[in-house]
């Protein structure tokens, strides 16, 4: 099992979960489509050879973001985080995957 957090804009929240819950992100026993989700401000500066969704060449940008945290199983892992990489509008997402134990594997 693997943890996915990731920042996306809140205008693009729902289209991205979704395309990871589509791809199997999220589910853990009897349950689909858990995540959770904390409102912040990302910031960041486009440099001369970036392409920006949001903001100018040169110029800060802050932006309200949701930080998304969902779990992932093993063979679900890769189709999700190659879902968020389409379906995020940033030219490159900010994310991290982390493999998680559980009480067997200590």
């Amino acid at each position: 099992m693997y943890q996915l957090n990731f920042y996306v804009p809140a205008s693009h929240l729902d289209q991205v979960k979704n395309a990871l819950f589509a791809a199997g992100a999220g589910q853990f026993n009897d349950y689909d489509q858990c995540a959770w989700q904390t409102l912040g401000q990302g910031q960041f500066r486009p440099l001369a050879d970036s392409q920006p969704f949001l903001g100018q060449i040169g110029k800060l940008e802050r932006v309200a973001e949701y930080k998304v945290e969902m779990i992932c199983a093993d063979e679900h892992v890769k189709t999700a985080v190659t879902a968020l990489l389409a379906a995020h509008p940033y030219q490159q997402p900010a994310y991290a995957i982390y493999k998680l134990q559980d009480l067997t594997d200590l």
